[in-house]
Formats: C-alpha cells, structure tokens, sequence
C-alpha cells in the first residue's frame, strides 16, 4: 500500500509563495511610480514647478 509522505506540508509553501508574490508586486509598482514620476508615459501633466529662492543679503563686518 502507498503512503502519501508530503501529506499536509504544502500550506506553509503556499503561504510563502503568497507572500513573495504580494512583496514583488508592491516593488514593481513602487518602482513604477519612482522612476515615472507617478505619471503614465506619454501623459502630459500640463503642470509647471518654478521655485526661486532669494537668500537675504548680509551685511559685511566693520573693519574694526
């Protein structure tokens, strides 16, 4: 008579699998919106950033 030796030892490896996928799904998709921008290719976002930092001008030390 046969005797089934893997009985019961797939859940664990089922679980890790799961675990794997979902960790490599969340790298992708971070890694979609790093290296984008958060934005689809070819999609204009039609929007414009200027920053223009003006440091304050010091005054210079008497010659004392």
């Amino acid at each position: 008579m046969a005797t089934d030796t893997n009985a019961g030892s797939g859940g664990g490896n089922t679980f890790l699998a799961f675990i794997v996928g979902a960790v490599l799904i969340a790298v992708v998709v971070l890694g979609f919106f790093m290296f984008t921008g958060g934005h689809f290719p070819g999609q204009n976002s039609g929007t414009s950033l200027n920053v223009n930092v003006h440091a304050p001008s010091v005054p210079k030390p008497s010659g004392g």
